[in-house]
């Protein structure tokens, strides 16, 4: 990956990913006691229009270089835990549109939006990305999508990907995903997916429509990038989950 923009947020600048097409943005997180990394991700769409998936916090520097992309056309909250900076994004981009996952809206119910996601792509891109609402959790719920034309994944927390090279990574993480959840140096779902399962056909399901889709490459919110085989190693992060009797 290159850095191609000036704009950063903190010491985290807009890096290219896929190019012309993809770029990524980490920045810190200290939730639960832990400190890590997420990550935003900026599409541009082949009608030259920008989608924000899993928004940061925009500042104005971080603001130029994404309007430098293209319009911002939507702003996508793809999970129950990933809302945070919506509003931020929001006052950055007025003119676009706001698609959250469903779930946000009872734990963000001041927080303006203009659709609810589904397994069915809107029309701003549905030409170029297929979707699905990940089912069957208690406690988190996102929708993942596939960008069409980089055969790239896109997810925020079905699989986390974090281990001795991640960076960002504190030594509190490292204690309770090495001891505890037996997810470090191995790409799981995060812990809230494993304790929540519940409807385990519709979880099975879910995960089996995303594996029908043709993509080699996995840009995820937490942990290191998945940049070649990545339905080898989807299909092996969800192991369980796929065990699930229908």
């Amino acid at each position: 990956m290159t850095s191609v923009q000036s704009g950063e947020t903190g010491n985290y600048p807009l890096v290219e990913f896929v190019p012309g097409t993809i770029w990524l943005c980490e920045y810190p997180v200290h939730y639960g006691g832990l400190d890590f990394l997420s990550r935003m991700a900026v599409l541009r769409l082949q009608d030259g229009s920008v989608l924000l998936h899993s928004p940061c916090e925009i500042d104005q520097g971080l603001k130029a270089s994404i309007a430098a992309l293209g319009p911002v056309r939507a702003i996508i909250a793809p999970g129950t835990f990933h809302h945070l900076h919506v509003p931020s994004a929001q006052a950055a981009f007025p003119a676009a549109e706001t698609y959250i996952c469903p779930g946000i809206e009872r734990k963000r119910p001041e927080l303006r939006f203009d659709w609810i996601l589904g397994d069915t792509s809107p029309p701003a891109w549905a030409e170029e990305m297929d979707q699905v609402l990940v089912r069957g959790n208690r406690i988190i719920w996102e929708v993942a999508f596939c960008h069409k034309p980089s055969k790239t994944l896109l997810l925020v927390d079905l699989i986390e990907n974090i281990g001795d090279k991640t960076r960002g990574a504190g030594p509190g993480l490292k204690l309770w995903w090495k001891l505890v959840f037996r997810m470090w140096n191995r790409p799981r779902p995060a812990p809230e997916y494993q304790m929540g399962w519940k409807d385990k056909g519709p979880a099975r399901e879910s995960l089996e429509k995303i594996l029908a889709w043709d993509f080699e490459r996995i840009v995820l919110s937490h942990g290191d990038l998945i940049d070649a085989d990545g339905k080898a190693a989807a299909r092996e992060a969800w192991s369980v989950p796929l065990s699930f009797d229908r």
